[in-house]
């Protein structure tokens, strides 16, 4: 009935409505869910995160702590296992698999499974973020509305971009970062076509969330850079890129898992308390941490002694800083062992955590030397550009973000300068991002626009299902008879069973057919084993990759073990010339 229903939308959409107009038509609607959806989201985070420190402001050195992070991770884990059966997909690198592999179709119950299990784990003090669950949210409204309405994959990309920036404009009132984002991490290029939806999906959850929600995660006071800092703004770019490699190297290990050899439930609650454990000693990193990066803005760096069980020690400088890079180098960790015990969240805040007191670490250090004063929230807000740049290999959305935040660009040519010099030290490390490692290493999905129209081909519209299936045992006279009767070039040796035994090429034919001697001989002496058999559910970018590496034109394929038809290289090209037309056909349309 949903299904009819979509289709008779779709009929009337294009009876009185362009292509381009809709299109804009439903940006606005994502981006309003978009931003209704990233309220939600904050204040439910905010709620629990206050009463979570109510609790522990009445234990002695936040004993609560080591329990918290544990019940969060449970109830997360529950969810997914028993209400969600295991359909929620997790990550930024998830959205990236389902543009390459899945024509940007993402499942329904995305929408809200994140709200609800990104609210519990870093709620109850996982250390990590929201920013990765509201762009998974945001993406599945954006794919949703387009299979609703039964839009061409292109336009469900775009929507779903259009989603993803919706939530990150309304989370950090950015709209230009939100943009960015996704052009940068999910589309990969900038185009008008896709810039104007996104744009205006930006714009409207920015002012859902300004109207219902106007509390900012944090608010950074910076003032104007002066030319005897730039030697040290150099400084923090190398130091930013290091770092960015540390945070994808470290934080992708864990993430993958802990605790692998135990069950699920188990492997939270442990991850839980192993968490917990962290947060006695380092309380700075429960949940988000933003509540004590807004402080540091604010020049009240003395409330990391406040929270800290080695709180009278911090007044001695040196130990504080001391502190401070211990508090760098533990971040990622809590967030990995936050994900990898299967909790949700991202790994966006704590990489801005990172770089945020990687920036002070720099400024305090310098500070305490007495030769320049440098100015902390400068280095602070810098920090986190520099970071994220790195690890996201994004340099504009981290520029923009920052210079959004702090209301101005005053700090313009320093963002610039650590993004630049974070994004090529990273580079050097690292081709692609941590998303895309992760995918090009795990699920053969690569980011090269090739690969995304590749793989949005269905491997069943290019089988060539029509052959002639002869057995081994068939005498080879009896072949030539089929094979005068056929423009086949190649046949499947089956057994009874429907199982591929052996190919038989037009060159083998060849070597026989004027062999007099016929009787008594059969197709096995001419059967060949293929190069290769690709499989029904192969991504059509690994097939490619077969025909080129073999040097053969066609190959045989089994679904469940049986052979089911044949693909050529030909036919491939010509599906990939069609996609190509069509996907640039459709940016055109929307472009006039």
């Amino acid at each position: 009935m949903l299904k009819s229903l979509s289709y008779k939308i779709a009929r009337w959409r294009l009876k009185r409505n362009a292509q381009r107009n809709f299109l804009i038509y439903c940006s606005v609607f994502v981006g309003f869910i978009g931003g209704l959806a990233a309220v939600l989201l904050k204040f439910l985070v905010h709620f629990m995160e206050d009463v979570s420190r109510n609790i522990s402001s009445h234990l002695p050195f936040h004993i609560i702590y080591v329990f918290l992070p544990a019940l969060g991770i449970f109830l997360t884990v529950a969810w997914q296992h028993i209400i969600n059966r295991d359909r929620m997909q997790k990550g930024i690198g998830s959205i990236l698999y389902n543009i390459k592999k899945n024509r940007s179709n993402i499942r329904y119950n995305n929408i809200y499974s994140h709200l609800v299990t990104s609210s519990l784990t870093v709620g109850f003090g996982g250390s990590s973020g929201l920013e990765a669950p509201i762009v998974c949210t945001g993406a599945a409204i954006g794919s949703n509305v387009g299979r609703l309405f039964n839009l061409s994959p292109y336009e469900k990309t775009v929507l779903l971009a259009a989603g993803t920036s919706a939530g990150i404009a309304a989370v950090f009132n950015s709209p230009i970062a939100g943009v960015l984002f996704s052009l940068e991490i999910l589309i990969g290029e900038i185009t008008i076509p896709t810039f104007i939806p996104l744009l205006i999906a930006s714009a409207t959850g920015v002012v859902v969330a300004k109207v219902l929600y106007s509390q900012q995660l944090f608010h950074l006071v910076t003032e104007g850079w002066k030319m005897n800092a730039l030697p040290f703004y150099i400084i923090l770019g190398i130091l930013s890129g290091w770092t960015a490699v540390y945070i994808s190297k470290v934080g992708g290990m864990l993430e993958k898992g802990i605790f692998m050899k135990q069950n699920r439930y188990t492997r939270a609650v442990a991850g839980g308390l192993l968490l917990g454990l962290i947060l006695i000693i380092f309380p700075t990193l429960f949940g988000e941490g933003y509540h004590y990066l807004q402080q540091i803005f604010n020049g009240n760096i003395d409330v990391l002694r406040e929270d800290s069980p080695f709180g009278p020690w911090l007044a001695n400088p040196w130990l504080m800083l001391l502190f401070i890079a211990a508090l760098i180098l533990t971040k990622i960790i809590a967030a990995g062992i936050t994900i990898g015990s299967g909790g949700n969240g991202g790994s966006f805040a704590p990489t801005m955590f990172t770089g945020a007191f990687l920036g002070l670490f720099v400024a305090f250090a310098v500070n305490q030397t007495g030769l320049i004063h440098l100015n902390t929230s400068n280095f602070i807000a810098v920090g986190m550009a520099g970071a994220l740049s790195g690890v996201l290999h994004a340099p504009l959305t981290a520029i923009f973000l920052i210079a959004e935040i702090t209301g101005g660009y005053v700090l313009f040519i320093p963002l610039m300068i650590v993004s630049a010099m974070s994004y090529i030290i990273s580079r050097i490390f690292s081709t692609h991002n941590m998303y895309w490692d992760h995918l090009i290493h795990d699920s053969n999905v690569h980011p090269d626009q090739d690969y995304g129209m590749l793989n949005a081909i269905t491997l069943d519209s290019i089988i060539n299902k029509d052959y002639k299936a002869i057995t081994k045992d068939m005498p080879i006279a009896q072949f030539y008879e089929v094979l005068a009767a056929t423009k086949a070039n190649i046949f499947a040796v089956l057994n009874s069973d429907g199982l591929l035994k052996g190919v038989i090429w037009m060159d083998e034919i060849r070597r026989h057919m004027f062999n007099t001697e016929q009787e008594g001989h059969t197709v096995a002496e001419i059967m060949v084993a293929p190069p290769a058999v690709i499989d029904y559910d192969e991504p059509v970018s690994s097939v490619m990759q077969l025909f080129d590496s073999l040097d053969v034109w066609q190959l045989p394929v089994i679904k469940d073990g049986k052979f089911i038809g044949f693909i050529s290289k030909s036919a491939l090209l010509s599906k990939y010339r069609e996609v190509f037309i069509h996907q640039h056909n459709q940016a055109d349309l929307f472009a006039r």
